[in-house]
């Protein structure tokens, strides 16, 4: 008897699960190729999932999409989505570049909001890789004071009653990630600094 599902993803949903296991392999022969190569850990945590039934069908009405697998798996790209939290900056690229090459993916979008911080603070790299047989994954690489900047700039948005002077809020969370970002900088420097030494 062949295996029925009734979300939105269809029969796919197998296959995806099977991409979400080949990139965290991928991921983490990367991170022990680098950890013996250097010493160093890139990555402090990996984070995976597939979206839910019900965000990938609120996503596709915000969107105005049917609620469709080819909505789900080819107008949105996200259905598939990764975050890995470095330690360094350097970091964030060494794996972003070893993502990029990956003969088997094709790199077809990337937005880097480290060097071009959003207008609020929000800083990541964000990439949209296409899978040899069409499937979707949208990576999200950042540091460790960018990820915790965003977790907690997410509560606070999201803060059903926030007082009336939202804007003193906002001012400071961008204050927040510009101090974070700095950090970011001279933990890099201090790194280089032991490296070369």
């Amino acid at each position: 008897m062949e295996k029925t599902t009734d979300t939105i993803y269809g029969s796919h949903i197998e296959r995806m699960e099977e991409i979400v296991k080949e990139m965290e392999k991928r991921i983490m022969d990367l991170r022990e190729k680098i950890l013996s190569e250097q010493g160093m850990d890139p990555i402090e945590h990996y984070l995976a999932r597939i979206k839910s039934d019900d965000s990938m069908r609120e996503k596709c009405r915000r969107n105005g999409l049917p609620e469709t697998e080819e909505s789900a798996l080819q107008e949105i790209k996200d259905a598939i989505g990764i975050r890995i939290v470095c330690d360094f900056l350097d970091d964030v690229y060494t794996i972003r570049d070893y993502l990029a090459q990956m003969p088997d993916y094709t790199l077809i979008q990337e937005k880097d909001y480290i060097r071009n911080a959003k207008p609020n603070g929000y800083r990541s790299y964000h990439m949209i890789l296409r899978s040899l047989d069409g499937y979707h994954i949208e990576v999200q690489l950042r540091t460790i004071s960018m990820d915790t900047w965003a977790s907690l700039e997410h509560h606070i948005r999201y803060k059903k009653n926030l007082p009336c002077d939202a804007e003193l809020i906002f001012k400071e969370l961008k204050r927040c990630a510009d101090e974070l970002a700095s950090t970011d900088v001279s933990m890099q420097a201090i790194k280089n600094l032991i490296t070369e030494n």
